[in-house]
């Protein structure tokens, strides 16, 4: 399926819990809550990958970057 235009959003999961806890959840109510409101403009998931990233040199924690189409 060929789309005509894109969009990439990123949900990243919280610093407090990562500097706390040493690890956080993504949060899925927020990516549930961002995907649906992208849904009803009319874009569907076309790509979705999980990386770490450094956070304040010591910790990493995870976001999820996700690409749209539509």
């Amino acid at each position: 399926m060929a789309f005509k235009e894109y969009k990439v959003i990123s949900i990243v999961e919280g610093g407090l819990g990562t500097i706390l806890l040493g690890a956080s959840g993504i949060p899925t109510k927020k990516m549930e809550t961002a995907l649906n409101l992208e849904a009803a403009e009319g874009w569907n998931v076309v790509f979705q990958i999980v990386e770490q990233k450094r956070f304040m040199l010591f910790w990493k924690r995870e976001a999820v970057i996700i690409t749209l189409g539509r």
